[in-house]
């Protein structure tokens, strides 16, 4: 009898467990990776140990489903960076605004003691 530690990991994917060469060595199994099974020998006899092709697309397809989304996310994060640095501060006043040339101020209304005006192109068409 043999002793080996390993973690079991809750990711979805066909194998539950990431053994690596010094598992295979120590206990003598076969990876078939055509099958989807591990083989190794018991007290028994031969243990075989595998899933179904059909468990085996699902957790690929969800696999492939998680690596998208976190793709997606730090592309997402490095787009958010990107927009931060190229935004402007909006408490920071850029300048005053200076009018276009060709334009005059023209009263809104000549009995208003505010002095309200509005600024008129002055070559603008007649059309």
């Amino acid at each position: 009898m043999e002793t080996l530690t390993f973690k079991v990991v809750g990711f979805h994917e066909t194998y539950h467990a990431i053994l690596g060469q010094p598992f295979y060595a120590k206990f003598m199994a076969v990876p078939n990776y055509t099958y989807i099974k591990l083989k190794m020998l018991g007290p028994g006899g031969i243990i075989s140990i595998g899933t179904s092709f059909q468990r085996a697309y699902e957790c690929k397809v969800k696999c492939c489903d998680h690596a998208v989304a976190i793709i997606a996310y730090g592309d997402l994060a490095a787009i958010r960076k990107e927009v931060t640095e190229e935004a402007p501060d909006p408490k920071k006043s850029i300048g005053s605004f200076e009018p276009a040339e060709g334009s005059k101020e023209v009263l809104i209304d000549l009995g208003s003691p505010e002095g309200k005006v509005v600024r008129i192109g002055t070559t603008l068409s007649s059309k």
